[in-house]
């Protein structure tokens, strides 16, 4: 054990260590010394052997590396060693995994939502746009507890080390039931994760999925599962965010990039089936028929007696994870032609819980700076926009017609919201006392100046 931590690098290990909790530190120390001891989570976990089992299939494309920014130059300046995670990561770890029905009773609801839209957290997120974020030089996953432990196994299935609760809020899952049945729900759900894709000595890489959903069929006690799909959505030009570390500390030097993952999904090949058959006398008898054939089971159909859209269960769960968007956001075009209609100013990003006063005099969109370039050749509102435009997002208060009458940084945002009001020496942006944080007294100030230098125009 002294041999494999000093083959590392005892001061490697040092630098990487010194910022991490024990929790954080522990599956490192049992990766490099060999020890690995079961988890006390797992220990509790009691299946009966001869419940039912769901045979789930994944699917993966790997990323699409000319998708990413840093292609266009050819990757200048990244070392190979960087990306080799990235570049590695072909194909799903395991293929085909079989679960107990069981264990997908972390997706059943508390006893206080059994109605239709009314989304609970199945893994609670721990942190919030207030609260800071966790620690990027890290390695390997604590080990899962609770609910935890079923998304950690399904996630695993796509790389070894999958981290159920993301660096930055809004962490862990979310779920709604989307449809009930007399023994069954229909179960909707969200899931923010992401996987560390480099091992030591190599620094750390991150890769986040923009986001998990899926749904779930399961009877109201758990004990069969008729179907089950987990994927990560496809349908617009980037959906995943990765990050990498040139140093093993914390505050080392970090590259940031976008790209496109066209597929990453688990789905059930078949619904769930007894691991054990028994017949009308109690004894076990063979899976298979006498031609060596698998038994066939008949499932009964499932009749629903209440649901809701999956688009409506997405909505309700989206807000659930993200309470401003309560404010109605629409595609980028569509917003400019709605505000010229109302004879309301643009607020192209949003960065606020100021609800009520976004709905009064604002129509909200947001856009991937990707969108808009493939807009720019026949879109002058993207070519406005994109000529106010900073890495990595720039919030933007517009006129109908495009014209960008107030813009801020959100970097430049969180560097003057980071400090005590009492320290802040600028006079463009002012604390109120009135509001709990700075965050939400700067921005509701920068709305306000945005409308301040609309009022020429509007009145023109």
């Amino acid at each position: 054990q002294l041999l494999s931590l000093a083959s590392f690098g005892l001061f490697h290990l040092l630098m990487y260590f010194k910022n991490l909790f024990f929790s954080e530190f522990k599956p490192i120390a049992e990766k490099l010394t060999g020890i690995v001891p079961v988890s006390s989570s797992e220990e509790e976990e009691v299946l009966d052997p001869s419940g039912e089992t769901l045979s789930i299939v994944a699917k993966f494309q790997p990323l699409l590396m000319e998708t990413m920014t840093k292609s266009k130059d050819g990757f200048l300046g990244i070392s190979h060693t960087a990306l080799s995670g990235l570049r590695n990561w072909t194909a799903p770890a395991s293929p085909l995994s079989v679960i107990f029905a069981r264990q997908f009773k972390a997706f059943l609801p508390p006893k206080n939502k059994l109605e239709l839209a009314d989304p609970w957290w199945i893994i609670p997120s721990e942190l919030n746009i207030f609260t800071g974020y966790l620690p990027n030089n890290r390695f390997y996953p604590p080990a899962p507890k609770g609910k935890e432990i079923i998304i950690h196994k399904l996630l695993s299935m796509f790389h070894p080390r999958p981290f159920v609760k993301t660096r930055f809020a809004p962490q862990g899952a979310v779920a709604c039931i989307q449809a009930i049945a007399e023994f069954y729900y229909k179960i909707a759900f969200r899931i923010h994760a992401e996987f560390q894709l480099n091992e030591p000595p190599q620094f750390p890489f991150w890769f986040s999925p923009a986001q998990f959903t899926g749904y779930i069929v399961l009877s109201k006690d758990s004990s069969h599962v008729r179907e089950f799909k987990l994927f990560v959505p496809n349908n617009r030009s980037l959906n995943v965010d990765m990050e990498w570390l040139y140093g093993a500390l914390e505050n080392s030097n970090m590259e940031v990039d976008i790209g496109y993952l066209p597929q990453m999904e688990l789905e059930s090949l078949r619904p769930s089936v007894p691991s054990v058959i028994y017949d009308e006398n109690g004894n076990v008898i063979d899976s298979r028929d006498p031609e060596g054939e698998p038994i066939q089971f008949i499932f009964e159909e499932i009749t629903w007696q209440r649901e809701i859209s999956w688009e409506e269960a997405v909505s309700r769960i989206e807000v659930a994870m993200y309470p401003f968007k309560k404010v109605s956001y629409l595609p980028f075009t569509e917003a400019f032609d709605r505000a010229k209609s109302e004879s309301k100013l643009v607020h192209s990003i949003l960065f606020s819980p100021i609800l009520a006063f976004l709905n009064q005099s604002f129509i909200s969109t947001w856009s991937l700076v990707k969108e808009l370039e493939d807009l720019q050749v026949n879109s002058k509102l993207a070519d406005l926009h994109l000529e106010k435009y900073n890495f990595p997002v720039e919030i933007m208060i517009c006129l109908p017609n495009g014209t960008v009458v107030h813009h801020i940084n959100a970097n430049y945002f969180l560097d003057i919201t980071s400090v005590k009001p009492e320290e802040v020496q600028s006079s463009i942006f002012s604390f109120s006392t009135s509001f709990e944080d700075p965050s939400t007294a700067t921005y509701l100030q920068f709305l306000k100046e945005g409308l301040q230098k609309a009022k020429p125009f509007l009145q023109a």
